[in-house]
């Protein structure tokens, strides 16, 4: 009996602090989606209430569209980037190593401290950006994270810039484990770098482009740090994404179990779509 019991008593701290520290706040932010709750006073039961409130609220589905719009946008450019990336540092050259720690250093630095150098080059007055467009190309930049049309490009950018590293070190990784008896067979067939790199690189890194996808995806509808350092979803509302409209209701505004149900409607978007990538990755996915 001792013996049985010896391996649970050994992972019970760990099994504790999951369901203390994973699995009890999952169920109570559940829960509290279905109550009117301002953390001071008790929870009331208003069932439904919330998820009605969400779906008929006009600035619900702007904040939707603002979130959409930045996925839409840095996910495709994210991937297709740190692919090229990728290629242009899978090379064995003196001194790339130290390309690629430089490429990958923006993944280390604190994403607070990535906005504030962002927010400093995005000035309009002083910033670097609008400095080189006019002494370079004569030309006035706009007021970036001031300007309705400018403020998500801005934040799209930051956020692209910030996941590129992670994602070239997996494409290199994916890189580095093709065979190079393929290339050498493609050579000998008189296949030039295009028809390689669209017949052997590209077939053979779909299981890699999958993956960064889908963790690229689920990743860009949680887009938070940027938004509250440079632009607190201004202006205008143009940046006001999902989580940091869940973080508003909860900590600014103190609803939250309305903040909670906007909580499981991001989940339910995000479970989805991953949902259809992996129903479909059989047609464009292919493993050795």
């Amino acid at each position: 009996m001792k013996r049985k019991l010896t391996p649970y008593i050994f992972l019970s701290p760990i099994l504790i602090g999951m369901l203390v520290l994973s699995v009890g706040p999952i169920l109570v932010s559940f829960i509290a989606s279905f109550t009117q709750w301002d953390i001071v006073s008790p929870p009331q039961w208003i069932g439904a209430g919330n998820y009605k409130e969400i779906v008929s609220s006009d600035l619900f589905w702007q904040v939707l569209r603002n979130t959409f719009y930045y996925v839409a946008l840095a996910v495709p450019l994210t991937i297709v980037l740190s692919l090229f990336l990728a290629i242009a540092v899978n090379r064995k050259l003196k001194g790339i190593g130290l390309f690629r720690t430089v490429y990958f250093l923006p993944v280390v630095t604190s994403m607070v401290a990535v906005a504030i150098v962002w927010g400093w080059l995005y000035n309009p007055e002083y910033g670097l950006i609008n400095y080189v467009l006019r002494s370079w190309f004569g030309v006035q930049g706009p007021a970036w994270l001031r300007d309705p049309n400018w403020a998500m490009p801005a934040m799209i950018i930051v956020g692209v810039w910030k996941a590129l590293g992670y994602n070239m070190m997996i494409f290199l990784a994916g890189l580095q484990s093709v065979p190079d008896e393929y290339y050498e067979a493609a050579r000998l067939d008189g296949a030039n770098t295009r028809q390689r790199f669209f017949s052997i690189t590209l077939p053979m890194l779909t299981p890699t482009i999958f993956f960064v996808l889908v963790v690229t995806l689920i990743g860009s509808f949680q887009v938070f740090e940027q938004t509250y350092i440079l632009t607190r979803g201004g202006p205008a509302n143009a940046t006001l994404t999902i989580s940091y409209f869940i973080f508003q209701n909860a900590f600014q505004f103190f609803r939250m179990g309305y903040a909670s149900a906007l909580a499981y409607v991001l989940f339910a978007i995000v479970f989805v779509l991953t949902l259809i990538q992996l129903r479909y990755q059989k047609k464009w996915v292919f493993y050795q």
